[in-house]
Order: C-alpha cells, then structure tokens, then sequence
C-alpha cells in the first residue's frame, strides 16, 4: 500500500436519546474561573462559564467527552454518562507548568524551514482534498515545529487551540491541538474540537448544508451508521475481506541489510547503468537484491465479496461491536475518486476515476461502536485508501444530522 497509514483521535463518545441540561462550576484554587470554555468534545455543543464560574449545556443522553479548558491551565477531559449526573459538576483547574516548551514556542523563527513545515502540516492535517482548499487556519503562528532528520519524524505544538474556517462547510472550529506526528509514512494526530456555524445568508446555509451532506456521504461516519442501521448495501457500500501476507517476490529485511552494506563498500566501483541478466559476483546479486527490494513489502488477497453485515457486527448485552476477522475493503459506488487523489503520488499518471475504495485493518477488535457511528477507541483500526485521503478539512461535528 501506498497510502499513508491515517490515524486521528479526537477523543470522542456519544450517544444520543433524549435532552438533559448539564450544570457544574469551574475553579481556580477556590476562586470562580470567568471565561473557561467548556463544551462536548467535537460537537457543537457548548460555553463559557459566566462571572461565577457557573456553566449550563443541554444535550442528548448518552455518553460523552466533556472538554474544560482554559488558556495557561491544564485542561480536564472528563468522561460523562448522563446516567450517572445526579448533582452540578465542580472543576479545578491547575495552571500548567510548560515553561520549556513557552520559550520554544516564543523563539520560533518563521523563515523558509518554518514555511516549508507549516505546508506540510497543512496536507497532512487539513489534506488536500477539493474542499481542503476552503479550509483555513487563522493562526497558523502559534505552532512550533520539530524535525529530527535521522528519524524522518516531524511534531507540531501549539501554544493556543488553532482556529479554523471552513467557508465551504460554514464552521469556525476551535481546535485543541494535543500531539501531531508524522513518522515516516504515519500520520498520528490527537485534539480536541469544537464547531462553531459561520454567519451567513440564506443562500449560503443552503450551499452549507449541500456541502454537508457531500462530506458525510462516503464517510467512514457514514459507513458505522449504516452497519448499526442495517442498511450497508442499500446506502452504496460494498465490503470486502482481504488477507495481508508478505510479497514473497521481495527479499527479506535481513538480506537486504546485507544487500546495502555490500553496495555500500563498494560504491565508487559500481557502475549503476549495467545491466544484470544473471549475477556472477556477490556485488551483482546485491544490485539485483535491491531492486527488487522496491517491490511492495505486502500483497493483498480478497477471499470474500460482499461480506454480510452479521459477519461485521456483533451485538452483547445491547453493545454494537466491529468484529471480523483480517481486512475490510469498503468501496463506495455512489461516488468517484476525485483527481486529487488519483495524481497524489510523486509518479501518479491521469486516469479513469474509480469508486471510492478505503481499507479498514484492524490493530484490536472487537472495538465498541457507538450508537451514533463512532468508535469508541478509534486508535484501535487505521485506514488506508480514500479515507485517508479525506483528513481534517472533510470532518464533520458528531452531532450532525444528514436529516436536517
């Protein structure tokens, strides 16, 4: 596979029935904290506690991520069952002791290394999608940047949550950035957000939701929600099975070590142009080792189409899990690839658009899914493919409604 591993968290857990109204107070040592954000963590649900440090937010029952934060304090991420509120919640926040990374982050130099990771992050973090390019980050210059060059591994701080306008979805999202790493293929990034609706004409909330809708369908949201629903194939989707081994048209790690160190010690007499029917030296075979080496690590099986949902989803004492054995392909017929996608490898030639195709392989199932489509612990499964493709930029609030 080509396509970078993707995995984002952004600590998240609802479910949704019916309306209760959450109330609690926010401390500093024994003092009211004015200001405070406190909201439920990637929905648009929230606030700011008032002069008394008072805050009241109604919401769904269920399950959920209640994010209270404050500039300069270390932000409480509490977990929420409505269930259990019986009383106002209380909250003291402890001022942070970052005091290293706020003299990195005040000698950041915004010069072309800067600029040059900045983009970076940009493709990687809000992507590079169509409706990427409406996707602006208003204060790109709270972020620091580090890249170890041994490693190949690039991270990005910021001192204040990113804030981010999304004129093609009409949201403003308040982004608290916790870790972001891209380890050579692998894209990690872990936050917490709040959306926000942009103001606008009429005419423009109806493009919004258009716009809404495009992005939610497809979607791997899309896909949980149509396997709790039972409506899989119906909504355009088809799954796959498949099975990862190892190529074994490729050589192994250890013999292409040795492949290395041979060419290695013996580089200034090779002549690269030569052409090797059959290897007659050591040196030869190491040349050929590692052209072939370039082949993919990994081949790919699919063993069964159209697999059925109950082979998929499981069902315990009223708790949906994903559960299956090896890999899923889902492809998406409703919709094609977009040309960004065919052309985002170094040497992709124009082609025909194909349906959009994701694989799902899982790290550790079964893994709980919730029952508005998310996943419990989303770090338990990556995806490869046009899922991967389609990062920040194609994010919707959990408490979207494609109804509405």
């Amino acid at each position: 596979m080509k396509d970078c591993i993707y995995i984002i968290v952004l600590f998240f857990s609802l479910q949704i029935s019916s309306q209760i109204s959450i109330k609690g107070t926010v401390f500093e040592k024994n003092d009211p904290l004015e200001g405070a954000a406190v909201y439920f963590n990637n929905t648009m649900l929230g606030t700011t506690t008032n002069s008394n440090g008072e805050f009241s937010i109604k919401v769904k029952e269920g399950q959920y991520d209640l994010i209270v934060s404050y500039l300069g304090y270390k932000k409480i991420n509490y977990t929420l069952n409505t269930s259990n509120y019986t009383k106002p919640l209380v909250f003291n926040l402890k001022q942070e002791n970052n005091t290293l990374d706020e003299i990195i982050i005040r000698k950041t130099v915004y010069n072309d290394e800067w600029k040059y990771n900045l983009s970076t992050f940009k493709k990687e973090f809000i992507g590079r999608t169509e409706i990427a390019k409406d996707c602006e980050i208003l204060n790109p210059k709270v972020l620091h940047f580090t890249y170890n060059s041994k490693k190949n591994i690039l991270t990005a701080v910021a001192k204040k949550p990113l804030e981010i306008k999304h004129k093609s979805l009409g949201y403003k999202i308040i982004f608290e950035l916790e870790e972001f790493v891209i380890n050579n293929k692998t894209v990690t990034y872990l936050g917490y957000s709040r959306y926000q609706n942009l103001k606008g004409s009429n005419r423009k909330k109806r493009k919004w939701q258009q716009k809404r809708l495009e992005t939610y369908n497809g979607s791997f949201t899309h896909f949980y929600q149509s396997l709790l629903k039972g409506t899989t194939y119906l909504d355009g989707f088809l799954m796959h099975q498949f099975e990862r081994v190892l190529n074994p048209d490729r050589p192994s790690e250890s013999v292409i070590k040795k492949a290395r160190e041979m060419v290695k010690l013996h580089r200034n007499k090779i002549n690269f142009l030569k052409k090797i029917e059959i290897p007659k030296t050591p040196l030869d075979s190491a040349l050929v080792t590692l052209k072939i080496a370039r082949l993919p690590k990994f081949k790919d099986y699919l063993y069964k189409s159209k697999v059925p949902i109950k082979d998929i989803l499981k069902f315990k004492n009223g708790v949906s899990y994903l559960n299956f054995k090896n890999n899923l392909s889902i492809v998406y017929t409703k919709e094609l690839e977009e040309e960004g996608y065919i052309l985002r490898a170094a040497f992709s030639k124009p082609r025909k658009a194909l349906p959009q195709t994701s694989s799902i392989i899982p790290l550790k199932l079964p893994t709980i899914i919730d029952k508005n489509g998310t996943l419990i612990n989303p770090l338990n499964v990556f995806y490869e493919g046009y899922w991967s493709y389609e990062k920040f930029a194609n994010s919707l609030p959990l408490d979207y409604d494609p109804k509405i």
